[in-house]
């Protein structure tokens, strides 16, 4: 059966971020993402974890100045220096949270530009190695130009070919069967070539980016291939609520967990 994690960026957010990790215990959920921890101390998410008995999945590495509409600093020939400062800035929140992957946004760069991609590489490398010290794995998320128009990441073959090249054995595939579809179509089978590489699979339904089992994809049947392939890590709901939260989660229901006590719970390994 799948893992979800409930992402706290996009589901809940009729609570306050901070009261979205009990709203996604009480719901059922024992694993959590969210784009960004980083208006909040380290401390206070490492406590809301503990508190609801939930894994820390996944969370984004500094993007540089979001509001502003930066996507990412890797492929930003002049920003490495600021790059390697929001690393540093992000560990204290891996150690807190015990996450065991972080996503690197590429950001916005046109992939012909050799100096971006001399930058890309090289922002990967060391962000890499930076993590492999800890344990912890680096993923990449190619993303469509529908949501997100200039993203240097925007190929699922690219990434493949990047990770293949680069070799390192903790840089892995954020598989979004969301952008994948809006992409190039044929998830299942990408899923089957891919797995190997994967580190990380997020799901929503497309085009709409709400519930997963609601529009054009037969997401039972993803879930069920993702078992059969023996995919053993999370898969996030990195989807749009079309309502509220609570009364979209009839799709989650055959998956939910019993809430858990809310008192001495440790982070899951």
């Amino acid at each position: 059966m799948p893992r979800f994690a409930a992402n706290l960026t996009m589901m809940f957010s009729e609570w306050p971020f901070l009261d979205r990790f009990q709203a996604a215990a009480d719901a059922g959920f024992r694993a959590v993402e969210f784009l960004f921890p980083y208006e909040h101390t380290p401390e206070a998410i490492g406590e809301r974890l503990r508190r609801y008995g939930l894994t820390q999945a996944l969370f984004n590495l500094p993007p540089g100045d979001w509001a502003a509409g930066e996507r990412g600093l890797a492929a930003l020939p002049d920003r490495f220096a600021e790059l390697q400062a929001a690393v540093a800035f992000a560990l204290p929140y891996a150690e807190a949270t015990g996450v065991k992957r972080l996503h690197l946004m590429s950001g916005l760069a046109a992939r012909e530009d050799r100096a971006a991609m001399d930058a890309y590489r090289k922002a990967i490398l060391w962000t890499a190695g930076k993590l492999a010290d800890r344990g912890i794995d680096l993923v990449i998320e190619p993303i469509n130009g529908r949501d997100m128009a200039g993203y240097f990441l925007n190929d699922f073959d690219f990434a493949e070919q990047l990770i293949g090249e680069l070799a390192l054995p903790n840089l892995k595939l954020q598989f979004d069967v969301y952008h994948r579809q809006i992409l190039h179509g044929d998830v299942v089978m990408a899923l089957r070539r891919l797995l190997p590489i994967i580190g990380h699979v997020q799901i929503a339904s497309v085009p709409s980016r709400h519930e997963p089992t609601s529009e054009e994809l037969n997401d039972r049947f993803i879930f069920a291939e993702l078992d059969r392939l023996g995919y053993d890590g999370f898969v996030g709901c990195e989807y749009r609520p079309s309502g509220t939260t609570l009364e979209g989660l009839g799709w989650f229901a055959p998956f939910a967990g019993e809430p858990l006590p809310q008192a001495g719970i440790g982070v899951s390994p």
